[in-house]
């Protein structure tokens, strides 16, 4: 029994010695965000750190964060160090990171994640006006001071008129993303793309009422098309059931000045990057998974959880590689 126990424990201590052995080829996580915190964070009353919170209680580790800028000035950096971590700026976007950034681009940075592998996060804020959604609903909001785009009733219409508000933007992301030399690295693009996705203005949703037609949008197609995936929809496929509304939490579903939708949209590609969770960032559990109260902003957020494959470490010229027995 005895010499049992010794072997038990000896086979215990071998394994205690191989698992970081092991551990160095499993996948890592890496969970990142999108959040158009609403002029600063401050615009509904609450504090800076409300924002910082919500972040907090998604365990994020990227964000890219969309409308920085308050009366008082550009908060993207003062939530950075309230978060304790590193900061891009970009007019009034902003990528916050817990990770070192490596590089800058015009839309995005590169990161060095915390198992060596690298990364690409890219972050928009493409054009509101004309927002088709609106157009097919003859929709004027109040609060839209530069409101004076036509109302339409085709999808042709509306694919013509999401063209001419962001594609010259979209081109040019895409354009950054082309030229990026390391094809295989994971490639993250978030934002509030103030535009709907094709995938959620389907013959389906056009036939319950939700939306007025079926529109195939272009932005959300133009990047499937470049090799990404929708997160969000990646893990809840069916558009009638998971609707993921991020605009806008401030406003009933009923208010006939808007028309709920989702904007705000996480999308990744690269070699070995599965997505393993999305939730929803917002103001109760009715449409939110991570629910904040007060929520500081007029868009829900959008937080995803992906599992990559680490950068193979390469040992230093002229030291030989350690195995074990």
């Amino acid at each position: 029994m005895v010499e049992n126990w010794r072997g038990m424990l000896l086979f215990a201590v071998g394994l205690a010695f191989v698992t970081p052995l092991h551990a160095q080829t499993e996948e890592s996580c890496v969970r990142v965000m999108s959040y158009n915190v609403y002029r600063g964070g401050e615009m509904r009353g609450q504090p800076l750190s409300q924002t910082a919170k919500a972040i907090q209680q998604a365990k994020a580790d990227i964000v890219g964060l969309q409308e920085m800028r308050s009366p008082k000035g550009d908060n993207g950096e003062k939530l950075a160090q309230l978060l304790g971590w590193n900061h891009d700026g970009k007019q009034s976007t902003s990528i916050i990171t817990r990770h070192e950034i490596i590089e800058h681009f015009q839309d995005g940075i590169k990161v060095k994640l915390s198992s060596g592998q690298q990364a690409y996060i890219f972050n928009v804020h493409l054009p509101s006006n004309p927002y088709q959604p609106y157009q097919l609903l003859n929709i004027r909001p109040k609060w839209h001071k530069h409101w004076d785009t036509p109302f339409i009733k085709t999808e042709a219409e509306a694919i013509a008129a999401a063209k001419e508000a962001r594609g010259r933007d979209l081109s040019k992301l895409l354009q950054q993303i082309r030229s990026l030399s390391d094809k295989d690295v994971p490639v993250f693009v978030v934002g509030d793309f103030n535009e709907p996705s094709h995938l959620d203005w389907t013959e389906k949703a056009a036939r319950s009422s939700r939306h007025p037609i079926k529109v195939v949008y272009p932005t959300s197609l133009a990047l499937k098309k470049a090799g990404f995936a929708d997160a969000f929809r990646t893990i809840h496929s069916d558009e009638m059931e998971k609707p993921g509304y991020t605009w806008t939490p401030i406003m009933k579903a009923d208010d006939p000045t808007t028309h709920h939708d989702r904007i705000d949209f996480i999308y990744f590609k690269g070699k070995g990057v599965t997505v393993v969770d999305v939730k929803i960032v917002g103001e109760n559990k009715k449409n939110a998974g991570i629910v904040i109260s007060p929520y500081p902003s007029d868009h829900r957020a959008v937080v995803a959880s992906f599992t990559y494959k680490p950068a193979k470490k390469i040992p230093p010229r002229g030291v030989e590689p350690r195995f074990s027995d």
